[in-house]
């Protein structure tokens, strides 16, 4: 008998497609084939199914024993039946005899389909594990032939793979008939058959890419030592040198920026910074803030904390940090370490703070207090400064440090129960305590000779 000459088609497409081999396909159908046999008539190891793969003809054979007495009729027939189909029948032999497939009926042609796609699935993962199976990690090449739910479907030859939603670029979109690159990230086995996870959000894509451009790092002379990136903004990669000839950015940037600009090309233009590698952490962290140029970086390694104080200059200060963070915090993941980015401007008043925070805790000394924490915020704790005296400046708008640290001595001079040193000595005291030099009203200038003094 033949069998279905669609399903031969069906083979052979499977054959080209899947890369299955059609000895493994013939295997499956007769598998599926017994399935079918032994669903519609009952029976154990007793059927035989021959295909040839030539012709399509397909036989099922069902070969049972001859008995007197029949028990189990889909192993067993008598000798009189048996007699009729062959003369010289005898009890105890066996005999064969044809079937036809269009009698299995519907329920035992559904089994076969189950089994017939059971074994193709099974073939299918063997044929995937053996492409694919070392190659988790690697850039793999596909052309899109779908869309579903947000996911792409990638055909990657002998087989599909799926680029979900959360592993493709932001805005990052692509037509049915594109090349692409991805990352194998990794191998599932579903109810429809083997499948294979691609990334193109993965760190280690950029690594891929660079290996693949850079000869210096697949022959082992450069080294990537650390690649963080925030897909379709920016990503940093960290290179290592082994010879001191070699200059790892250079060479990783390549003639006319070449070799970064084919990386850059297929991140669809996500900025890419090549860091080198250091084992000094100041150096390696000023390096890592790139483009940025850091003018002074000190750390304290707290063993649990590591933590950078990184300063730039004012006008580098917008880029150290990035468009919304991303250059300094892909700079701290790349370090290791948790990096605060002070201007220059910002450091200087920083400092004043700190030295202003020293001169209140002297001036608590001198006034007796046991406490140096930050009080003098009311002009009634200002040396000499009594409590009708803090009076007549409130009285005279001189209610604060500042306003007595800018007035002229001449005009706190004149005020009742304050003379030309009084005033002298208090405006230098709030001066000192602001941390304010420089302004002309100077006490050298000031007439001792003017009356008032107490």
């Amino acid at each position: 008998m033949m069998v279905n000459q669609e399903l031969l088609s069906v083979i052979d497409q499977l054959h080209r497609e899947k890369g299955i081999s059609q000895e493994t396909l013939i295997v499956a159908l007769e598998s599926a084939l017994l399935a079918a046999a032994r669903k519609r008539y009952g029976g154990g190891e007793n059927f035989q199914v021959e295909i040839n793969p030539r012709t399509g003809e397909v036989q099922v054979l069902q070969v049972r024993r001859i008995v007197d007495h029949v028990e189990v009729p889909s192993e067993e027939i008598s000798l009189d039946e048996a007699l009729s189909s062959d003369p010289s029948a005898e009890i105890g032999d066996e005999i064969g005899s044809y079937l036809e497939i269009e009698d299995f009926g519907r329920i035992a042609a559904q089994a076969a389909k189950q089994v017939m796609f059971q074994k193709v699935r099974e073939a299918e993962w063997d044929v995937v594990t053996k492409e694919f199976g070392g190659r988790q990690g690697d850039v793999v090449n596909g052309v899109v032939i779908g869309h579903e739910r947000k996911n792409y479907i990638v055909d990657l030859g002998k087989t599909e793979a799926i680029l979900p939603l959360r592993e493709q670029m932001p805005r990052e979109s692509f037509r049915r008939g594109d090349r692409i690159k991805a990352l194998l990230l990794d191998m599932r086995t579903t109810s429809r058959g083997p499948q294979l996870v691609l990334s193109r959000t993965h760190p280690d894509f950029v690594s891929r890419l660079f290996e693949k451009e850079v000869p210096e790092i697949s022959e082992g002379v450069l080294e990537i030592r650390n690649v963080v990136r925030e897909p379709g903004e920016r990503a940093k990669i960290a290179v290592y040198s082994r010879d001191p000839n070699v200059d790892p950015v250079g060479s990783c940037v390549g003639v006319k920026g070449v070799r970064v600009q084919a990386v850059v090309r297929e991140l669809h233009g996500e900025k890419v910074d090549i860091i080198e590698w250091s084992s000094d952490a100041p150096t390696f962290i000023a390096r890592a803030l790139s483009p940025a140029k850091a003018v002074r970086v000190s750390i304290r390694d707290m063993g649990a904390e590591k933590i950078a104080t990184v300063v730039v200059q004012d006008t580098q200060l917008s880029l150290a940090i990035g468009r919304r963070g991303h250059n300094v915090r892909l700079a701290a993941k790349l370090t290791g370490w948790k990096i605060d980015i002070f201007s220059e401007t910002q450091m200087q008043a920083e400092q004043g703070n700190d030295e202003r925070a020293g001169r209140v805790a002297s001036l608590s000394e001198t006034l007796g207090e046991a406490s140096t924490e930050p009080a003098l915020l009311k002009i009634e704790d200002l040396p000499g400064v009594g409590g009708n005296m803090a009076e007549i400046l409130k009285e005279a708008g001189f209610d604060s440090l500042e306003t007595i640290a800018h007035a002229s001595v001449e005009v706190i001079a004149a005020l009742p129960k304050f003379g030309p040193k009084t005033a002298a000595k208090l405006i230098q005291t709030a001066q000192d305590f602001l941390g304010i030099t420089g302004l002309s009203d100077a006490p050298a200038h000031v007439d001792p000779t003017v009356s008032g003094e107490p």
